[in-house]
């Protein structure tokens, strides 16, 4: 249903029939040592999948193990500067508080992961239409900086990948429905014409000053579902019309969610499932191949925080079985 065509795939994943499923995509190197106390939920990564397999919504054999994201994958987005001063730890105090990340060798390497772990997601969704990461949507990270917790820019370096992958320019439509705006990505691919970025943010929170996406939709402080998935709805179909993508990569962040302690919105885990599974049904339901990121969620309840960033490829599974996938 989802032909690769002519590319040459990066990781080369191979359909097997044991993993006919909903692929997901995990390393358990999405992880690294924190400070204690820091405000970044880091074990959230491993508790997604234990959930998800816990309660049954996949088994073993649909999850899909990346490989360390390559310099050389990395350069198709940022600097070269960047990268050496980032691998080998030349990054200072200033940078590190622009990140709010202290740097070390722990933290390249679940960053070079979670890349890898974008870019397979993509990969097997255009074999399959659609897969699932359990990290991913660090969309603040410019070609020479990193910001606001994110470090290397996973959704850019995935779609310039595959958008430069095959023997036509694919069309690359990043849906970011994250409570930020994508600003990173969006100045990443403000002057190529074979990525519309769409952004769908709380106009009043981070970042301060922001980019300008293809598409922005800024929102405003106390926004419920049924407003939000009014607003979703308003767009997406006719973007999808009018840009036709080859690949939709989405950012299904939860913070949006109203007891989230960066959002600032009102969302309700209701919301977010039907958020979730409206923008898959309206992206596969065309035929179009879809790769899923979780984006951002801030709590001190990581059990809590993990159930709800699971919500996406819990979604995903329904879609799966609805199409007939």
């Amino acid at each position: 249903m989802f032909p690769c065509g002519s590319m040459d795939l990066l990781f080369t994943p191979q359909v097997r029939p044991e993993s006919s499923g909903l692929a997901i995509i995990h390393h358990s190197m999405y992880v690294c040592e924190l400070p204690a106390n820091h405000r970044f939920p880091m074990a959230k990564f491993p508790r997604v999948l234990h959930f998800l397999l816990q309660d049954q919504v996949i088994t073993e054999k649909q999850v899909w193990v990346p490989e360390i994201a390559s310099k050389e994958l990395l350069s198709g987005v940022h600097t070269e500067g960047y990268l050496n001063n980032f691998i080998s730890g030349r990054i200072d105090e200033k940078e590190q508080r622009r990140t709010g990340f202290p740097w070390s060798k722990g933290i390249v390497r679940r960053c070079r992961y979670e890349t890898g772990g974008t870019v397979l997601a993509a990969e097997v969704a255009l074999q399959r239409g659609l897969a699932c990461s359990t990290a991913g949507g660090t969309h603040h990270a410019f070609p020479s900086y990193g910001s606001g917790f994110c470090l290397l820019n996973d959704l850019a370096v995935a779609g310039k990948y595959l958008m430069n992958s095959s023997s036509r320019n694919r069309k690359v439509l990043i849906v970011d429905l994250d409570v930020h705006q994508g600003d990173g990505t969006a100045f990443i691919f403000k002057d190529e014409p074979s990525v519309f970025t769409f952004s769908v943010h709380c106009g009043k929170n981070f970042p301060l000053h922001k980019q300008q996406s293809d598409l922005d939709i800024s929102i405003e402080d106390g926004l419920e579902d049924k407003e939000y998935l009014f607003t979703v709805a308003d767009h997406l179909p006719w973007l999808m019309e009018s840009f036709r993508p080859d690949l939709v990569l989405y950012d299904a962040g939860i913070d949006p969610h109203w007891e989230d302690e960066l959002g600032r919105l009102r969302l309700t885990d209701q919301g977010l499932y039907q958020r979730d599974f409206y923008v898959m049904k309206t992206v596969v339901s065309r035929g179009v191949p879809i790769a899923t990121v979780i984006g951002g969620g801030y709590s001190k309840d990581i059990d809590k925080l993990a159930r709800r960033h699971s919500i996406v490829h819990r979604a995903a599974t329904q879609v799966w079985r609805e199409c007939g996938m």
